[in-house]
């Protein structure tokens, strides 16, 4: 028996025994990737075999059983054209869930970077993975790991938010429940996205040039990549579109190798994101022709180029066959490629499973609890004056805005839903998967004063009916909530723009009600119909013209208001702040994000989210965060300049890690382990925290630190460790932080990984200003380490 089919070995020793054996047609097969199409359509593409193929048809497919027909047609294919029966795998998104009809749909990222809680996304990944590799789908392309500080950027909403320790946390946790979970006898690898710094690139424009410096990109941008390495073994990466430090990201040895694999000790598979070794050529100039930019991505450690062939074609292999280039560059890409697919599983169950079996894989009741789950712990409350929640004394309720009546506003970009959306816009606007263009030239219907194009038609209204047929709109679960209270209804402005045509009615409505809600916010989605998502940036971060008017309209009848905002991006308008009683932020929480926010407005759930981003009050304060450094932003000192813009505020509208609650919650009793450490040591920091108020609920505890004086200029915080805490009434816990001094580590001016001697503030709040008990202790000696075993995250546990 030859040693590639004996399982016995491991993945590596089978994959360089099938290495030795491939000829250089086939070796070339398996650094390529197809899209789904009919078998027939791709014959010629896969005559010695195929490395990937791209799943992203699956959205045509009618039925679950369809799906999975296809992949097995296609696998099957794929293996009687290999020499060697080598499978392809087949890779899909993931972050909200599986791109096939019956499979779960969860909100989006940003909503669960909200809920602070790293065991629910582990959950969320480990459902991910079950369904997608019941379809023999053994590469999910997720987590998002990018750093979101930049709301004009239209992908706000798929990263967990501004954080790297929340980012990381919330990772790796999904990390390890795609690549913890068996199903079917294979394996899913995850696919974490963007590598690197994505989210900061110039104007917030897609695939823009990135200007950060080195020292930003290890220790902030990287650090989500590296937790997901080390704490849960990731096993794929997906580069950024951008070009960084003049070198775009996928042709970049700096970044692929030297820090990625060198540096971070990643032992995996980087696969690009879709078009992007041809952008390289095309829209980076970089290289004198495709070829040439193909061979420096797969130089620089680009092992899969996605989603078609493009650099990697006849004229690379004619290089490789004729010595130009070293064949051991291509060998290196085959050989993790292979040993990829020996790990997955997929020589010995390449197929998808089918009838009974595939719907007992996928469909769990307990999936959809968990969806319910996400979208009710990342439910946001900004504001609230004592309105919230209701009494249910309330005879009439107004519902008012676009959201409140069509549920498609719940599902964000790289939803299932989403993903059909965007099949019948007007334009695409989704990197490598077609056309993109002008969206002012586009011919169709849009709404006035935009660009943007009007979906609230049949057309699209089918998509929800087909794919969700028992979501509920907002209107329809108060209905069910609150079955004695006149609910009604008016649609009053649109997602965008200035149209007040809907204006009258809207407030007749509003006249006759008790209390009225505004749904407000745009359409987190894809093409142009979305007014942000991939592709779909803006400078205007703010509500849109029209909806801001109807608040000042509204305002007039002295009604209590209740402003609940569905969108990628958070909420951020000086007139819902100035006349809105309560505001709740619900980000696109899928199918169930109706009856979350009508739990919460009925009191029948007591909100639990946090922000995991800093709301800017307008564009003009861009870039915002709260762990910016000393003597930046709102801390930029008095000695400086005047404390405030000429026209703003240095301050955000809010602040990370805040969100309110029901019920008051005390803190107290603030205690340090140890009042020094050395830099090998770990210190353990607890309080005890009580629920003083009238409702049982959820703390989410956090827990900063702040390196006093330093060798080079320091971040004013950084979030180290956080914690959910259920309390009941009058309730009190224990919680205890353990910190190890590895943490606080930072590159010095030497670029060195260093634990440095010192002070080090502690604070513990319910915000990153909402600060409550602050302590401090010393780290006792300087010590130089490795980068990539420092700890990342502290621990939390209650007591």
């Amino acid at each position: 028996m030859d040693k590639y089919l004996n399982k016995e070995l491991s993945p590596k020793e089978r994959a360089a025994d099938l290495l030795s054996k491939l000829d250089l047609e086939e070796k070339m097969a398996q650094v390529v990737c197809v899209f789904a199409e009919p078998a027939d359509m791709l014959e010629n593409a896969v005559s010695n075999g195929m490395g990937q193929v791209s799943t992203l048809g699956f959205t045509k497919c009618k039925s679950m059983e369809e799906a999975a027909l296809w992949q097995r047609q296609l696998q099957t294919m794929i293996m009687e054209k290999s020499r060697y029966h080598i499978p392809a795998i087949f890779h899909m998104e993931g972050i909200c869930g599986a791109y096939v009809q019956g499979s779960t749909a969860f909100p989006s990222g940003v909503n669960r970077g909200a809920t602070f809680d790293p065991e629910l996304e582990e959950r969320i990944g480990s459902v991910v993975s079950r369904q997608e590799a019941a379809y023999g789908i053994t590469q999910v392309l997720a987590p998002v790991l990018d750093i979101a500080r930049d709301p004009r950027m239209g992908r706000q909403s798929e990263p967990y938010g501004e954080d790297p320790t929340l980012a990381g946390v919330m990772g790796a946790a999904f990390t390890r429940g795609i690549q913890q979970t068996q199903t079917a006898g294979r394996h899913p690898e995850a696919v974490a996205k963007h590598f690197l710094g994505f989210h900061s690139s110039q104007g917030g424009i897609h695939s823009a040039a990135v200007d950060s410096s080195e020292r930003q990109i290890k220790e902030i941008y990287a650090k989500p990549f590296q937790t997901a390495i080390n704490d849960a073994g990731l096993r794929g990466i997906m580069p950024c579109y951008c070009n960084v430090a003049g070198l775009p990201v996928h042709a970049s040895r700096q970044y692929l190798t030297q820090l990625l694999r060198e540096e971070m000790g990643f032992d995996g598979v980087v696969v690009s994101d879709y078009g992007a070794t041809g952008m390289v050529f095309g829209v980076q100039h970089v290289g004198e022709s495709m070829t040439e930019a193909g061979f420096m991505c797969m130089e620089a450690g680009m092992d899969t180029e996605l989603p078609v062939t493009i650099c990697y074609g006849a004229e690379l292999k004619a290089k490789f066959e004729s010595g130009e280039a070293d064949i051991a560059v291509l060998d290196r890409a085959v050989l993790r490629v292979l040993e990829a697919k020996f790990r997955m599983g997929i020589f010995e169950n390449p197929f998808s499973l089918v009838g009974e079996e595939l719907k007992k894989t996928v469909l769990h009741e307990e999936d959809e609890d968990i969806s319910m789950r996400a979208a009710q712990e990342s439910i946001t409350l900004l504001k609230n004056d004592g309105v919230l929640p209701l009494t249910e004394k309330e005879k009439k309720i107004a519902i008012i805005g676009p959201h409140g009546g069509n549920a498609r506003y719940y599902f964000g970009g790289y939803t299932h839903l989403s993903m059909v959306e965007s099949q019948f816009a007007a334009g695409n606007s989704m990197a490598g998967v077609g056309v993109g263009g002008d969206s002012a030239s586009l011919c169709m219907d849009r709404v006035p004063g935009t660009n943007v194009q009007v979906d609230e038609t049949e057309v699209f209204d089918n998509i929800l009916k087909t794919l969700e047929p028992d979501c509920k709109n907002l209107v329809e679960e108060m209905k069910d909530i609150l079955p004695n209270v006149n609910i009604c209804y008016a649609w009053g402005y649109p997602k965008a723009g200035c149209d007040e045509s809907g204006f009258v009615e809207a407030l007749q409505v509003a006249k006759n009600a008790d209390i009225v809600i505004l749904t407000l916010g745009g359409k987190n989605g894809s093409g142009s119909i979305a007014t942000m998502g991939e592709g779909v940036d803006g400078t205007n971060i703010n509500l849109p013209a029209c909806q801001d008017a109807f608040i000042v309209e509204v305002a007039k009848l002295g009604k209590p208001l209740i402003g609940v905002h569905f969108d990628g991006r958070p909420i951020s308008s000086d007139v819902a702040d100035k006349y809105l009683n309560a505001i709740i932020e619900a980000w696109t929480p899928a199918k169930y994000g109706a009856r979350a926010v009508a739990n919460i407005l009925a009191g029948k759930y007591n909100p639990t989210g946090k922000l995991p981003v800093t709301v800017a009050r307008n564009a003009g304060q861009l870039p915002i965060y709260y762990n910016h450094l000393n003597g930046s932003s709102w801390h930029q000192g008095m000695s400086v300049g005047f404390t405030e813009y000429v026209d703003e505020s240095h301050l955000p509208r809010y602040c990370f890690g805040h969100g309110l609650s029901y019920t008051d919650f005390t803190y107290s009793d603030i205690r340090i382990s140890k009042k020094e450490i050395s830099a090998d040591e770990e210190i353990d920091i607890s309080c005890m925290i009580k629920n003083t108020g009238a409702y049982d609920g959820v703390e989410v505890v956090q827990l900063y630190l702040q390196d006093a004086f330093a060798s080079v200029t320091r971040p004013v915080k950084e979030l180290h460790a956080f914690k959910r805490v259920p309390l009941k009434v009058q309730e009190s816990k224990k919680v205890v932080f353990s910190i190890h001094a590895s943490q606080l580590a930072f590159l010095d001016s030497n670029m060195k990984w260093k634990i440095e001697k010192g002070s080090i503030h502690v604070q513990i709040g319910s915000s990153s200003e909402d600060i409550r008990l602050e302590e401090d202790f010393l780290i006792s000696d300087d010590r130089y380490i490795d980068g990539r075993t420092r700890r990342l995250c502290g621990k939390a546990e209650i007591k």
